[in-house]
């Protein structure tokens, strides 16, 4: 007999800088049997991005706040337990906008059938093959245009995105730099992504020092994760006509106040450097061709992914932390 409880995380106050605890509440609900059209479905993976801190303040940049006391959402990778509609059936894996809870129910025309090429892997649909591959792939090749031996720098350089933006560089014939707040990950980075050096930028002095001492011939793509002295730093050592790929600056998400920007802008006029900001949402039109290169890719070894899991929903609030203190390792998910 099916069970139709579910738990939720729901956002119960708006954060003033680092989230904590207290801003969610564990949630149990229940759900109705799916009517005509309907699948009841039950999570696998749930994805947390920093995005999603974003959306918790009230004036969402770049979408749609949460609403309080209700549950978030976000990707995530279910299973079809009860069906109500002929184009699914229970068992169908779904790809779907309702992370934060662990079962839902929804309309058949909301989730999407995936055909996973390994069935061992499919939280790499939140990754690698997801949002965060999706938005490597377009912030890097349509925004940051590498041309074969460039050079690529590339900000949280092992993490969902950075990691893919790295080895996607790299198959495209540039020199690539990463930046990470760990030795291991700099280790992991070179080791098993090919990449050319690596900055630890929580151990090194000067920023604009270590990068022009990694990249003596200048940059000339930066994709952009960091913001702060990371921009400060590439703007220093970027070439003329380089490519900025913006998308995103963790290190002012949590930010009470606005903290000061780079004081060498200017740099932008002299330089002659062009900087395109993107959300990867506007670019659904690429994904196909994404898939198309990315899982070969995956299937011949080119594209190394890694990921931190944490077991349970009641864990989710502390894996969305975790992206601000730098303990995950590649991409963060929950598994349910």
């Amino acid at each position: 007999m099916t069970n139709y409880s579910a738990k939720q995380v729901h956002l119960i106050s708006r954060p003033s800088g680092m989230p904590s605890h207290e801003n969610f509440a564990l949630v149990e609900v229940e759900l109705n049997p799916p009517q005509e059209g309907e699948v009841l479905v039950k999570n696998l993976y749930m994805s947390v991005d920093p995005y999603m801190r974003g959306r918790m303040r009230a004036d969402a940049v770049y979408a749609q706040a949460y609403a309080l006391n209700e549950v978030m959402y976000g990707g995530a990778v279910g299973e079809v337990i009860e069906s109500a509609d002929s184009s699914l059936q229970v068992g169908d894996i779904v790809l779907n906008n309702a992370a934060w809870q662990d079962k839902f129910l929804a309309k058949a025309n909301t989730v999407s059938k995936l055909q996973p090429f390994d069935a061992e892997q499919l939280s790499l649909y939140l990754g690698t093959l997801g949002m965060p591959g999706l938005t490597a792939y377009v912030g890097l090749l349509k925004y940051g245009e590498p041309k074969e031996g460039e050079t690529v720098f590339v900000s949280a350089a092992s993490g969902a995105v950075g990691a893919n933006v790295c080895q996607i560089a790299k198959l495209k014939g540039c020199r690539v730099i990463g930046s990470v707040g760990s030795d291991a990950k700099a280790q992991w980075l070179l080791d098993e992504c090919g990449v050319d050096a690596v900055i630890n930028y929580k151990t090194c002095d000067d920023l604009t020092e270590a990068l022009t001492q990694a990249a003596p011939d200048g940059v000339d793509v930066y994709f952009e994760n960091v913001g702060g002295d990371h921009l400060q730093a590439t703007l220093n050592v970027m070439n003329p006509f380089g490519r900025i790929a913006a998308c995103g600056m963790i290190a002012s998400y949590n930010n009470a106040e606005p903290a000061p920007g780079p004081n060498n802008l200017m740099l932008i006029v002299g330089k002659k450097i062009r900087i395109n900001g993107f959300i990867v949402s506007d670019h659904g039109e690429l994904r196909d061709a994404f898939l198309a290169e990315m899982i070969p890719w995956i299937q011949q070894g080119k594209i190394k992914s890694r990921e931190t899991v944490i077991e349970g929903i009641d864990n989710a609030v502390d894996a969305f932390l975790g992206l601000f203190s730098g303990s995950n390792f590649g991409k963060m998910v929950v598994k349910f």
